[in-house]
């Protein structure tokens, strides 16, 4: 009985992920595009950012009330509407007018995007949250290295996003690109089929005022969250890319390619960083101290790169060398945020707590990305960095008060529920 429940559990697992990948690989390549397509037609970086606006506005909406749905309708409703609604998206902007005034061309691009934003919300909650229901909650140290796989898998198949995105624009214009995607996702939305209907139902109803979480230690950890994610975005969303175009004069090849090869490592680094927490550290799974000391750690990275570009160090060398570095501490300060949201959650409200955290990130991730085109037309990629080290200080301030996880209770959903 074990032995099934374990296979079905690790079936499961596989389905969740190949969808989750999927739906990775067009969301990057989507936002490339985008990024790319309106900086060559002459858009300034705060109108690039801004079409970026309903994406995440429309994430924090999502994860808020995200979790409640998955909860009473099922994680796997909740995943495949993502999908279903980034099939929608994509269309949707497949059908923008070139010929139109900016205002209304501005304005079609940030609803398709708050589609995109509710799609990929949706989706990233449902596989988190999946995650937990199939590990039980008493096996943490598998726990992480499960979440950090997903997790980093993630991140570098989105690099690979940002690469495609560019090539596909490149090869076949911006039209052309979005329908290939599209068509893609449709093909994956058959994967459904086979995960069980009731994967995160619970039978009791949840009152709205449940919606907000009520551990101190989510919540403590959604203010960091909140930090964490505007310290990458107020730099990397749109000041870096157009930095890159527009300053040093790179190619949509060479944008494309950069930051994929960047988001790729990334990943990878977090997938991996179960194994050398494990080999460097005490051998446990993490601990606040943990997250405490790879946030602190990030603050000077951001002020580094800053730091030598004032000191006059080529930008090549001062951008490539700091994104390495940037990338690696913030890829471990990721994948440990992501097992100890976990960790502090039990298993008959995991949907409510993994949606009301990310709805934390989607906050971050939106003033990072407004920051991001706001600061850079004032201040430059500069400004940008040093309105990122604060931000990481922030997050590092707010991890002071983490306590230790503690699980006890053991898993509460079984494969083959709702059958």
């Amino acid at each position: 009985m074990t032995t099934t429940a374990s296979n079905a559990n690790f079936k499961n697992y596989i389905l969740v992920t190949l969808a989750y990948w999927g739906f990775t690989l067009t969301d990057g390549a989507l936002r490339m595009l985008v990024l790319l397509y309106f900086n060559n037609i002459g858009y300034t970086p705060l109108q690039i950012a801004s079409l970026f606006l309903f994406y995440e506005v429309f994430g924090i909406v999502t994860n808020f009330l995200g979790g409640w749905i998955g909860s009473q309708l099922g994680l796997k409703v909740t995943l495949y509407t993502g999908i279903g609604l980034q099939i929608f998206s994509l269309v949707m902007l497949a059908f923008l007018n070139p010929g139109w005034v900016q205002w209304l061309a501005v304005t079609y691009v940030m609803v398709a995007q708050a589609f995109s934003g509710i799609a990929k919300d949706l989706t990233k909650m449902s596989s988190k949250s999946a995650i937990r229901l199939v590990v039980p909650q008493d096996a943490q140290s598998s726990l992480f290295k499960w979440v950090a796989i997903l997790t980093g898998s993630k991140n570098a198949l989105k690099g690979v996003g940002f690469f495609i995105g560019s090539a596909l624009l490149g090869a076949f214009g911006f039209v052309n690109a979005l329908l290939i995607m599209a068509t893609g996702l449709f093909l994956l939305m058959f994967t459904g089929l086979m995960l069980p209907k009731g994967m995160g139902k619970i039978k009791k109803k949840v009152k709205f005022s449940q919606l907000f979480s009520k551990s101190p230690e989510i919540n403590i950890l959604s203010a960091a969250r909140f930090f964490l994610f505007g310290s990458r975005d107020v730099w990397f969303v749109v000041a870096l890319p157009v930095f890159l175009r527009q300053v040093l004069g790179w190619s949509f090849y060479q944008v494309g390619g950069f930051l994929a090869v960047w988001v790729i490592g990334y990943g990878i680094i977090q997938s991996s960083a179960p194994t050398l927490i494990r080999r460097f550290g005490s051998g446990r799974p993490p601990q606040s101290k943990t997250i405490q000391f790879w946030t602190f750690t990030l603050t000077a990275v951001p002020a580094a790169i800053a730091l030598a570009l004032q000191l006059g160090v080529p930008a090549n060398f001062a951008i490539v060398g700091g994104l390495l570095l940037f990338g690696v501490v913030f890829a471990f300060n990721s994948a440990v945020h992501s097992y100890l949201v976990l960790a502090f959650t039990d298993d008959d409200k995991v949907a409510l707590n993994v949606g009301f955290y990310y709805m934390a990130n989607s906050g971050g991730r939106l003033a990072g990305t407004v920051l991001s085109g706001l600061v850079y037309q004032w201040l430059g990629l500069v400004g940008c960095l040093w309105t990122s080290m604060f931000l990481v200080l922030g997050a590092a301030v707010v991890s002071l008060r983490l306590p230790d996880p503690k699980p006890s209770k053991a898993i509460a959903w079984k494969a083959g529920d709702g059958d």
